[in-house]
Order: structure tokens, then C-alpha cells, then sequence
């Protein structure tokens, strides 16, 4: 009778850890997959399935076995080699004394794993420096061949672009400069010709040879162009306002569909503060574009309306009459909001705020009003790096950015939300707070991009 008491506890003995050892697999199988979606983080967005949070429903009771701290550095080094996270072992550290198997230390190990994987998130956007030198040198590997490999470019540029590369990579992702070196000055020297061409047939004209609608918009950009950026002195320059208007007026004319609507002004900025940087050093608050000859300005303009050309291509439908494309991603950003944090969807709809009060401006000068104008250039390094998805991923973008202050927007009422939304604390942010906000919309879009249905009422 002893011997078969023995015996039955030995077989549970063997179940349980037969147990056990299905659960440490399937932990770091998906932890593994946890990792590896971080390391595209930082290479880009080119990653298959979602990034698992937490798998906690699926776990057995283990709350008698050791609890380590897991430790481990995430710089873009590490996680651009995956020797070390191909295997899930990682180095783990505690002053606690260890007790209970190395089965069950392993599976707590696993959990933890799982459950600090946000936190690894965090951490690994923070450490994907675009002046790290691990990343100048792969830009430098991808720019050097005779023939880029845009998606390359693309996967690298996602998280940053060193500065004094960006107007070489901006250029390229947008294809206005080919990726076939040898094409590429022909190319750009064709375009830039052309676009004096443009501005000699629409801007460098009397107005009696303009219609009574093309004096009224030039008009119109000649009041924008001052109030653009006003608080970087650099735009009050009477020279920068005057290439604003040439690039602004010149597109309206080309695009009859949109013609100039307010907000593109804004849209020009971050490519004139690029395209500049090649030819002025240091501070942009000591740039003068007296110091440049006409040529170089006139290059730099061609090059800012090409761009802006590029860009807006992909949003058509954002700027012609009642803006649709624009009121269509704010319903979207609602929906998802709904999804990712129904506490604040339910008090802005308790307090009656409609998205459209703040986010169209958000959709119309894409954020470039709503943050320090030092972080838009490594914000559109994402931006040009989405490419034809753009549109589609500023939904998350933006929600990210207004979850930032999920705890604030629930306890403010109907004026004081309007007041916030307008007015974001955001004057004191650095490049921390936009990696967050770039990392969160990015976790966010890999785990809904395969269920659209969030985006649907119910």
C-alpha cells in the first residue's frame, strides 16, 4: 500500500513537471518573439505578428517559487546582434537565496520575462541613438552602394537619422532623389532647373497677369509665412519668409485640386531647416540667409517644393475642399482611442469634446505645433520613414501622444480640456518623451494592424 502511495506521488511528481516544462517553453517562445519584435524597434517597423505584453491568463500558479530580479542592457548594439536573444537566457541577478528546482526557477524567470517586456520597449527606444556609431555605420554601409536599398533605409531611418545625413536620406525616402548614385545629381540638377522654371512662370509675374482667386491666396500665404514657427527667430528672417512664400505660392499654382491651405506653410519648415543644414553650421538661431549666394537658395527651395510635392502626394485628399481625409483619420484616432483607454474616451464624451476641436490641427500640420520645434526633424525621420503608410499610422502616432496625459485629461472638464489640448506642456520635452511616444504607437499598430475591426464602431 506504501509502495503504491510512492508510486502515484511519483507519477504526479513526473506530470507536474512535465508541466512545468511545456509552460518554460511556451514562455520563451514568446518572450524570445518579444525580443526579437524590440530589435525590429530599432531597425524599423518591418515586423511580422504582434508584440505580446503579457501572457499572464495563460500562466500556471506559480506564486510559491523564487522571484529574481531580471536585469539586462538593451543599447541598439545588443540589440542589433541576435546571438544573445535568439536563446532567451539572459544574465539574472538577485540577493534573495535561491530555493525550489531549476525547472521552477527558470519558469518565474520566464514570467518575469514576460511581464517586464513593456518595460524592455521602453528601454530599447531610448538606446536607439541616431549618433550612435554602431548606426552612422550602417546608414554610411546603406548610403555608399551604387544602388540604395530603400527598405534598408527605411528600417534604419524609423528610429533617427544622424543630422548631417538627413538631407541625403530624406531626399531618397521620399523619391525625389534616385537611388542609383550615378543618376542622382543629373536628377536633382533637372529638378531644381525646373523648379526655377515654375517660379519664373507663376511667382515672377505682375499681378495683372494673376486671377482675382491667385491674388487673394498669395495674399493669403504673404499673412501665413510671418506666423509660421514664431517662436524660432530664425523664420522671422525676412529672406526665409520670402522663400516660404515662392515654395508655398509656386505648389498652389501646381496643384489646382488643393491650392494653398493653411497649415501646408507649417509642412515646409522641417525640409528648409534640412536642406539649409548642408550649407550653415551650428545653432539655427545664428543661420542668416544672407550668408548664402542665390544659386544655394534657389537649390534649397527646389529642393523643399519637390519634397513637400513628394509628401503631400500621399495625402491628396487631406487639403482639397472640407479637408475628408483629414475628418476621416480623426474619427479613426477616436476608435482607437476608445480601444486603447475607454476611461478618457468616456469622460471627453461625458464632457462633450469632440476629437475635431484639437486633433484636427494635430492631422493638418502634423504635430509640428504641438511639440518643440528641436524635435520635429528626428519626428519626421519616422514620419518619411513610413512612407505610403504614413497617414495610416499618425492615427496611432496621436494617440500615443494624447495618452501621454491619460491621468491629466480625466480629471479636467469640458473648457479646461480645450485649454490643455491647445496649449500640450510640452515646451520642456527632449528626445525621451518622443521615443516613448514613437514606441508606444508602434506596439500599439503591430498589435491591432492585423485586426482592423478596432477601428469600428460596435
Amino acid at each position: 500500500m506504501k509502495k503504491n502511495d510512492e508510486n502515484n506521488n511519483s507519477n504526479k511528481l513526473k506530470q507536474q513537471q512535465q508541466q512545468n516544462n511545456s509552460a518554460i517553453g511556451i514562455l520563451d517562445s514568446r518572450f524570445n518573439q518579444t525580443l526579437r519584435n524590440v530589435q525590429g524597434l530599432l531597425k524599423g517597423r518591418s515586423i511580422p505578428g504582434k508584440i505580446l505584453l503579457s501572457q499572464r491568463n495563460d500562466l500556471p500558479d506559480n506564486s510559491n517559487l523564487y522571484s529574481p530580479t531580471y536585469k539586462r542592457s538593451l543599447s541598439y548594439n545588443d540589440a542589433g546582434t541576435s546571438d544573445q536573444t535568439e536563446t532567451g537566457e539572459e544574465e539574472v541577478h538577485s540577493t534573495s537565496k535561491q530555493t525550489g528546482s531549476p525547472d521552477e526557477s527558470k519558469l518565474k524567470i520566464s514570467t518575469s520575462q514576460v511581464e517586464n517586456s513593456s518595460e524592455l520597449v521602453r528601454k530599447s527606444s531610448l538606446g536607439a541613438r541616431a549618433t550612435d556609431s554602431a548606426r552612422v555605420m550602417k546608414f554610411t554601409k546603406v548610403l555608399s552602394g551604387t544602388m540604395v536599398i530603400l527598405e534598408k533605409l527605411r528600417e534604419l531611418a524609423w528610429s533617427g537619422v544622424p543630422d548631417y545625413m538627413r538631407p541625403t536620406v530624406w531626399r531618397l525616402l521620399l523619391g525625389y532623389a534616385p537611388p542609383n548614385s550615378d543618376r542622382r545629381e543629373g536628377v536633382l540638377r533637372r529638378k531644381r532647373l525646373e523648379y526655377l522654371e515654375c517660379v519664373s512662370q507663376c511667382y515672377d509675374i505682375p499681378d495683372t497677369e494673376r486671377s482675382d482667386d491667385e491674388i487673394n491666396m498669395l495674399r493669403q500665404i504673404a499673412v501665413d509665412c510671418p506666423r509660421t514657427v514664431p517662436d524660432v527667430s530664425f523664420f522671422q528672417q525676412q529672406q526665409v519668409q520670402k522663400s516660404l512664400e515662392r515654395i508655398l505660392y509656386t505648389w498652389a499654382i501646381r496643384h489646382p485640386a488643393s491650392g494653398y491651405v493653411q497649415g501646408i506653410n507649417d509642412l515646409v519648415t522641417p525640409f528648409l531647416v534640412v536642406f539649409l543644414s548642408e550649407h550653415l553650421e551650428g545653432s539655427i538661431d545664428n543661420w542668416s540667409m544672407s550668408d548664402l549666394s542665390s544659386e544655394k537658395i534657389s537649390n534649397i527651395e527646389a529642393d523643399c517644393y519637390w519634397c513637400l510635392s513628394k509628401l503631400l502626394d500621399g495625402m491628396q485628399d487631406h487639403y482639397t475642399f472640407a479637408q475628408p481625409g483629414i475628418q476621416r483619420l480623426v474619427f479613426k484616432l477616436k476608435e482607437l482611442v476608445r480601444r486603447i483607454d475607454e476611461p478618457v474616451s468616456n469622460h471627453m464624451e461625458q464632457q462633450g469634446l469632440e476629437f475635431l476641436q484639437f486633433a484636427f490641427r494635430w492631422f493638418n500640420c502634423l504635430l509640428i505645433r504641438e511639440i518643440p520645434f528641436n524635435l520635429v526633424t528626428r519626428l519626421w525621420d519616422t514620419y518619411l520613414a513610413e512612407g505610403d503608410a504614413l497617414p495610416d499610422f499618425l492615427v496611432y502616432i496621436f494617440a500615443s501622444f494624447l495618452l501621454t496625459w491619460s491621468d491629466k485629461i480625466q480629471k479636467l472638464d469640458f473648457q479646461e480640456l480645450v485649454m490643455f489640448l491647445q496649449h500640450l506642456p510640452t515646451q520642456n520635452w527632449s528626445d525621451q518623451e518622443l521615443e516613448m511616444v514613437l514606441s508606444r504607437a508602434f506596439m500599439w499598430h503591430s498589435m491591432f494592424n492585423n485586426s482592423p475591426s478596432h477601428l469600428s464602431s460596435t
